[in-house]
This record gives structure tokens, C-alpha cells and sequence, in this order.
């Protein structure tokens, strides 16, 4: 039987509370009920004992750091204040050796500004990262060879992951399910949580902006209405002709709304409806192209590779592999009696 991929949540001194419970809620969500799990979710600290959270009640845990040895992935939730982990703190050098102890391979994660914790560590030195947006410009002030990004959810860079604040943690756990078992697995999820399995935008919909004059009208009925027409060509005039306006009162409602232009809005929406396609359907790729309306395969690779990294044939054979493995293993637990 498969082993589960193991994920210890490291609490530090002043963890909040609400991001602290994000890892087990969404990845305990994407476990199946009767069958083999796919994640196993813990909870440790620097010493095995309490800590104090950020919300003036304490915590205890099961386990200290011995957790991290065995981990396949660690998860570090936000805390308060940052400066708990500058140099010469209490926590920094225990903080330091922790990480510095992991196996190779161990998928780093930090949710908010428990970025700061990682780059106070060297590790995201010369990598792109991102933190809450209130915070970025001071965490790039003291990290500059952070290559930080303030204007999305979160950053998938391989080994090291970030997010931006509160929810986007959410958004980022859901990724890595995503990343690690594909869409239906990471949108079953998602509906077992009641959040959605991916957020239009980035945190720019969220910055502290005046806030625009009520027109009367949004541009969420023409996002729904597109959606619909994924693969049909459709235009910036087309768009803001349905929802009514000008093109260049479309164009800016609809960033102060989602947080990218149309255009790039209606590429992440093609790109994802190809990767369900791919994941879920043995549709050539010239077909899964046009009907997510890339109209040729090799303007679907060239958009997937951007987003993905990886040709369409090789996002299908990954996912199929997955989707392989998890088949022989809830056979295997179905017909194996003791």
C-alpha cells in the first residue's frame, strides 16, 4: 500500500491561529473516506511544547522536531511579530537549524509572512516569492535578493512555495493537491471546504485602493458569460460590449474587479480548461487546444509551458501516472482482506 505524503506544520511562537489550521483542514479534505489517505497532517514546534499564539491562547502539540526527519513536506503558518525570527532572537538559530536539517527534496512551504522566516534562513535568496501585500516592500527592504512578487496569490517555485496572506494559503494548499493529485482531486477538495478550487486575480484586487465609482455595473455577468464561450475567439470588444461599456471602462473595471487585464484573465482561464481536459480526457491535443480556445496545438504548448512549465504531453502523462498510482492502490485496498 502506498505510503501517505506526510506534512508537518511547524507552529512558531505567536502562530496565528487561522492559517495555522489551513494545512490539515484542506489537505485532510482531499483524502478519500475508506481509502488509503493521501496526506497525513502534524503539528509540531521548535521544542515538543505549547506555544503561545497570536491571538492570546496557547497551543500544545504531539511532537517536536524529531516530526521534520520523516516529512515530505513542511509548513510554516504566519506569526506575530516578525521580528520574532530576526537575527539574534531566541528563535532564529533553532529556526535556522530546523530547516537547515531537512532531508533534500523536503517541499518547503510558507503561508503569509512566515516568508520571512525562510528568506531570514538564506532560502529564498536569488528565488521569486511573494508575502502579504501590506508587507512586501519591507520584506523586500530587508531581503533584497528576494525576487519578490506582491501582486499574486502565490509563488510555485519547485521546492519552495509562498503565499500571500490569510485565505491565500488556502489557494496555495489547494495548488500543491493540484500539483500533487490533479484538478478532481484538488476541486473535490475545495467543495468539501466550500472555498473555490482556484481564485481569479492576485492581490492587487486586495491592495488599499479609492474605491471606483459605482457605475451601476460589474463585469462578473460577462466572466460567466465567457466562460461559457472558452473555445469561440472572443475579443476585448466583444467583452465589453456584453457587459456594456466602453472598451476602456471595461478594460479598467475589469482590473479593479480581478486584478488582471481581460486578456490575461481569459488566457488563465483557457490554459486551466485545457489542463482539465488533458487530465480527464484522451482528446488529442489539437482538439483539447480548440476547445479551450487556443484554436492550434502549439499555441496551447507555448501558453502551458508558460504556466506549467511542461508540453501538453507531458502534464498528461504525469497526471495519468498519478491517476494510475491511486487506481492500484484503492484496488489493492479494496480486494486485500486480513
Amino acid at each position: 500500500m502506498a505510503v501517505p505524503h506526510r506534512v508537518a506544520v511547524l507552529a512558531l511562537p505567536g502562530v496565528i491561529p487561522f492559517e495555522l489550521g489551513i494545512p490539515s483542514r484542506i489537505f485532510g479534505a482531499a483524502n478519500d473516506e475508506g481509502a488509503p489517505p493521501r496526506y497525513e497532517v502534524a503539528v509540531c514546534t521548535l521544542d515538543g511544547g505549547p506555544v503561545q499564539t497570536e491571538a492570546g491562547f496557547g497551543i500544545t502539540v504531539d511532537h517536536g522536531l524529531e516530526l521534520l526527519a520523516s516529512a515530505d513536506t513542511v509548513v510554516l503558518p504566519p506569526f506575530h511579530p516578525l521580528d520574532a525570527v530576526a537575527p539574534g532572537s531566541p528563535v532564529a538559530a533553532g529556526l535556522a537549524a530546523a530547516l537547515a536539517s531537512l532531508p533534500a527534496g523536503t517541499r518547503k512551504v510558507a503561508i503569509c509572512t512566515a516568508a520571512y522566516a525562510l528568506a531570514e534562513c538564506g532560502l529564498l535568496d536569488g528565488r521569486p516569492a511573494t508575502t502579504h501585500w501590506h508587507e512586501a516592500a519591507e520584506f523586500q527592504r530587508r531581503h533584497p535578493l528576494v525576487k519578490v512578487d506582491a501582486g499574486v496569490l502565490f509563488v510555485d517555485d519547485g521546492d519552495v512555495l509562498t503565499s500571500a496572506g490569510v485565505a491565500s494559503g488556502v489557494d496555495l494548499c489547494l495548488h500543491i493537491v493540484r500539483r500533487d493529485h490533479g484538478s478532481d482531486v484538488a476541486a473535490q477538495a475545495a467543495r468539501r471546504c466550500v472555498v473555490p478550487p482556484w481564485r481569479d486575480g492576485g492581490q492587487a484586487q486586495y491592495v488599499e485602493r479609492p474605491v471606483p465609482a459605482e457605475s451601476g455595473s460589474g463585469t462578473a455577468a460577462t466572466r460567466e458569460w465567457a466562460l461559457r464561450r472558452l473555445a469561440e475567439p472572443l475579443s476585448l470588444q466583444q467583452l465589453a460590449a456584453h457587459a456594456r461599456m466602453s472598451v476602456r471602462t471595461f478594460t479598467r473595471r475589469f482590473r479593479d474587479e480581478v486584478g488582471l487585464t481581460p486578456g490575461q484573465w481569459l488566457i488563465r482561464q483557457r490554459v486551466d480548461h485545457a489542463r482539465g481536459l488533458l487530465e480527464s480526457t484522451d482528446l488529442p491535443v489539437e482538439l483539447v487546444a480548440r476547445r479551450s480556445g487556443f484554436g492550434t496545438a502549439l499555441s496551447l504548448r507555448q501558453h502551458l509551458r508558460a504556466a506549467a512549465g511542461v508540453s501538453p504531453a507531458d502534464y498528461r502523462r504525469t497526471f495519468r501516472a498519478r491517476d494510475s498510482a491511486h487506481h492500484d492502490m484503492s484496488v489493492g485496498a479494496d480486494t486485500v482482506r486480513p
